[in-house]
């Protein structure tokens, strides 16, 4: 798997908590905020109202599939992608009938 660069601004006190962590832990500060976000990501994930709001983002075509899979899982993503195909195809239907 790639890296990608970011760029964003933390409070002065978790990059001092980070930096402090980094050197006791023998890592460096990219390294403790990839575990802490992993460790977090992890946690939430877990959350069924989490999952759920994944699955509204895929639904309302905020999301794609790969993303949708990777909080939800192969089989799960699959059924909502199976669902979403035959929602759209009702509401072309709906639309279609509302024009006769």
């Amino acid at each position: 798997m790639g890296t990608t660069r970011v760029n964003f601004r933390l409070p002065e006190e978790l990059i001092e908590k980070a930096d402090v962590a980094a050197e006791v832990s023998h890592k460096n500060r990219t390294e403790i905020v990839v575990e802490a976000l992993r460790d977090y990501l992890d946690d939430i994930e877990d959350q069924e109202a989490f999952k759920e709001a994944v699955v509204e983002l895929y639904l309302d075509d905020e999301i794609g599939f790969e993303a949708l899979k990777e909080f939800v899982g192969r089989q799960d993503a699959e059924s909502v992608r199976a669902s979403k195909t035959l929602l759209d195809r009702g509401d072309e239907l709906a639309d279609d009938l509302a024009d006769l």
